[in-house]
């Protein structure tokens, strides 16, 4: 129920037209700052090829993206973040810095800094059962 209620609150303030997943995979390319294959991605975020795809489909029609077939193999894509791409994401961080903020304060930055270990063992031990 977290998971959703933080989705919903930041999904609000994201610019429009972006959605959490857009704002998802341009933040990992723009960490990286290396290509990933869609494959990846899919992977990286856990969903379906198909649904990466998709994703990966509104962030080049919006120019964030570049997609640009593999030399070696034709049948692999890597994709990387545009400027335009690093623009929006820089914009997104900036709305939901706020909302962030706000909470990290209301709940208090030692509690929030106190749960992020277990959160990220959490996550360690769920990406071990796949």
């Amino acid at each position: 129920m977290a998971d959703q209620l933080a989705r919903a609150r930041l999904t609000k303030v994201l610019p429009r037209g972006m959605e959490l997943s857009h704002f998802s995979v341009l933040n990992l390319l723009a960490r990286k700052q290396e290509e990933r294959t869609p494959a990846q991605l899919a992977k990286a975020f856990h969903v379906t090829r198909g649904a990466m795809t998709n994703t990966l489909g509104k962030l080049e029609v919006a120019g964030h993206i570049h997609i640009r077939p593999d030399w070696d193999d034709a049948r692999r894509k890597f994709v990387s973040i545009s400027p335009a791409g690093r623009q929006a994401r820089d914009a997104a961080l900036h709305a939901i810095a706020p909302v962030i903020g706000a909470l990290a304060t209301k709940i208090g930055t030692d509690r929030v800094r106190a749960i992020l270990p277990v959160l990220r063992e959490l996550r360690s031990e769920l990406e071990n059962e796949d």
